[in-house]
């Protein structure tokens, strides 16, 4: 751990990373700034590199680990600089191959078998050397071209060291400098890791991939590789071999005739498909993981890989993101307001009519602009930071959808620059509110009940009946309970006037010359007794 420090210390200050704290330093008591500012570490030059360059070649010497972070920050505008941001979307996994000895052996030791029982060939060379796993190409015994994902070795032990480095100087930091909760520094770790176990898994991915398969079978948008199995196993995945043209390559795109209109619009519509009515969508869908399918350019189709991210939304989630978009199309900012309080995104005290004031002023400048003109994704991010404004908590489900609405928009973008994914958006939000909450949506969920509650019509005299037998039985103790009651009183109230007799008959032996000696003692048990009893009804 204090080599892996001494080592991360040394990128920092080679990098020159400690100036990307400049911006947040004035909030430190004076004399802190003032140490922050004779720090040794601006002797050296930082060159004319930017920023985000500088901290993207850093991440990138540290190693995959420290690389999948700087991809995950990328999609986190809301905490790192635009700028900064951009520069770490350039991040890619291109890093050194691991030898294929050990690659050879992982998935020997996972299958159980020797190489040559499952693939009749092997390419030795990589595919891809990823940061989290490498792919080589194969083939099958039955000649089918595979692709073979395994997993770094090492990983697992090196990410849960990297973890908890993270987390405890994460946990100095805040400690140290309050106002760097605002960067909610453990949600982004929560995220980060998240996301990488996830992408450990072979197993999971390989069930993300059939299950997303199966919701595009047969579709004209998008393609999912066949997932083989039979053969996969934590460390390993083979799928089906694809031959497409990365979706970055416009050019080429271009050159061979592809509809790159239809094909935009596409992307746009397999989203909202995903989301709204498969509710489960890819969530990693930058360019190194979409192909193009060109065998027919003038009817073309998206190929998705690597799923190891997906996302779900609830059907809370789902309705009122959907009645949020709707009311942003139609300008109802009173109606935005009150949906992120109902649905719980902001809390229930937050001040309705300001944060709708709040909202007018940040969104109708944009609305002043073409549609076409408008960032979907933009205008997304723009509002989930004015909602931060007023409180509301980071929603991880939200922050994978926000990330993949900009991968797509810029994705379409690029494609077709005239792109206009509001217009694809209001009819598919007004369509799929009306089938889900709209009458008609009740009247289908009542059809599609029907055989359940014909089913249970037969029990229902039984039911009835038992019902009145148990309100028979509760009627009968309510009465018996009031019988109780009243005696319970009849026999207090006796009592009651029981003791002040006593009292008097007491105080009237007791008075002097009123009786003889003799009946004193008579009188003190009269009064003592009645007494106690009188205190014991109080």
């Amino acid at each position: 751990m204090a080599s892996r420090a001494w080592q991360i210390a040394g990128t920092i200050a080679r990098h020159r990373l400690d100036t990307l704290a400049d911006a947040h330093i004035l909030a430190l008591p004076t004399w802190q700034r003032w140490l922050w500012k004779l720090n040794p570490l601006r002797l050296i030059s930082r060159g004319d590199r930017s920023d985000g360059e500088r901290l993207r070649t850093a991440l990138t010497e540290l190693g995959p680990v420290y690389i999948k972070l700087g991809q995950l920050l990328s999609t986190r505008p809301d905490i790192v600089p635009p700028a900064v941001a951009e520069e770490l979307a350039a991040l890619q996994d291109n890093v050194p191959p691991i030898p294929v000895e050990q690659v050879i052996r992982t998935i020997e030791e996972d299958l159980g078998a020797p190489l040559g029982e499952h693939f009749c060939e092997f390419d030795e060379t990589p595919l891809a050397a990823a940061s989290i796993a490498q792919v080589h190409t194969a083939s099958l015994h039955s000649g089918e071209a595979v692709v073979v994902k395994v997993v770094r070795p090492g990983l697992a032990k090196q990410i849960a060291g990297d973890l908890a480095f993270f987390r405890k100087a994460a946990t100095r930091i805040v400690r140290r400098y309050p106002n760097a909760r605002r960067l909610k520094l453990q949600e982004v770790l929560d995220d980060y890791e998240r996301t990488i176990y996830a992408e450990l898994d072979m197993l999971a991915e390989a069930a993300n991939t059939a299950r997303l398969r199966a919701n595009f079978a047969d579709s004209e948008m998008l393609y999912v590789p066949r997932v083989h199995q039979a053969l996969c196993r934590p460390r390993v995945l083979v799928l089906e071999r694809i031959h497409g043209v990365p979706v970055s390559q416009v050019e080429e795109l271009s050159a061979l005739d592809v509809d790159l209109a239809l094909l935009a619009d596409r992307g746009v519509k397999t989203f909202f498909t995903q989301v709204f009515e498969q509710n489960f969508f890819h969530a990693d869908m930058h360019p190194g993981n979409v192909y193009v399918d060109v065998a027919d350019p003038a009817n073309p189709r998206y190929i998705a890989l690597d799923c190891a991210i997906m996302g779900t939304l609830t059907e809370a989630d789902q309705e009122y993101l959907a009645r949020n978009l709707l009311a942003f199309f139609q300008r109802d900012y009173a109606e935005v307001a009150r949906l992120h309080v109902v649905s719980g995104w902001v809390p229930p005290d937050t001040n309705q009519g300001e944060f709708e004031r709040v909202i007018r002023e940040v969104c109708e400048p944009i609305f002043a602009k073409p549609l076409a003109e408008i960032s979907f994704g933009q205008f997304l991010t723009t509002l989930f930071q004015t909602a931060e404004r007023f409180e509301m908590e980071v929603q991880p489900q939200l922050v994978l959808l926000q990330k993949t609405l900009l991968y797509i928009e810029g994705l379409g973008r690029r494609l077709y620059p005239q792109l206009d994914l509001w217009t694809t958006a209001q009819p598919f939000m007004e369509r799929w509110l009306a089938e889900r909450v709209g009458p008609a949506a009740q009247l289908r969920r009542l059809i599609e009940r029907a055989p359940e509650l014909l089913e249970a019509v037969p029990e229902i005299p039984g039911q009835i009946g038992r019902l009145r037998a148990e309100q028979a039985r509760q009627h009968r103790e309510i009465a018996e309970l009031r019988q109780a009651i009243v005696h319970q009183s009849s026999r207090a109230r006796s009592a009651k006037w029981m003791g002040v007799a006593l009292v008097l008959l007491g105080g009237a032996l007791l008075w002097p010359g009123a009786t003889g000696d003799w009946l004193a003692p008579i009188g003190v048990l009269s009064a003592v007794g009645g007494s106690a009893i009188l205190l014991r009804l109080a």
